[in-house]
């Protein structure tokens, strides 16, 4: 069994998914359009060239993402995406290029049980946590 996240997003997923792919090191293995998918009909014709599904590959995790067609769209709450690592460089590196046009929720330093930790909500209001825990 594998635990995958979703994002929704209200027609800036093929952008986010680009932004990600590059801040991360991450690589987009498939990604499809409303317009070029058997569901075309189901998304206002405007809606075309936005994505339907698209997946990123971190790894071994998976982050599948796209954009909700008009009115059935949320805004994220009560969770944050959490980034994992163990060289505080490499946390500082992914903080600050997920943060970009971004807000800082929770500054990027040591804390009791982290390296580094901090908290962000990226330019496509997506929330991030970056946890560099120390050796218990």
């Amino acid at each position: 069994m594998q635990l995958t996240t979703h994002l929704s997003f209200t027609g800036q997923c093929e952008a986010a998914f680009k932004f990600y792919e590059k801040a991360l090191g991450a690589k987009i293995v498939f990604s499809v359009t409303w317009g070029a998918s058997p569901m075309a009909s189901d998304a206002p014709p405007e809606w075309g060239e936005k994505i339907l599904h698209s997946t990123l590959v971190l790894g071994d995790a998976h982050l599948s993402g796209a954009d909700m067609p008009p009115g059935d769209e949320s805004k994220p709450q009560a969770f944050a995406l959490t980034l994992s690592m163990k060289d505080p460089a490499e946390a500082e590196k992914v903080f600050a290029a997920l943060a970009e046009n971004g807000k800082v929720t929770i500054p990027l330093a040591e804390t009791f049980w982290a390296f580094r930790f901090g908290g962000l909500t990226d330019q496509f209001g997506m929330p991030w946590m970056i946890n560099c825990e120390k050796p218990m």
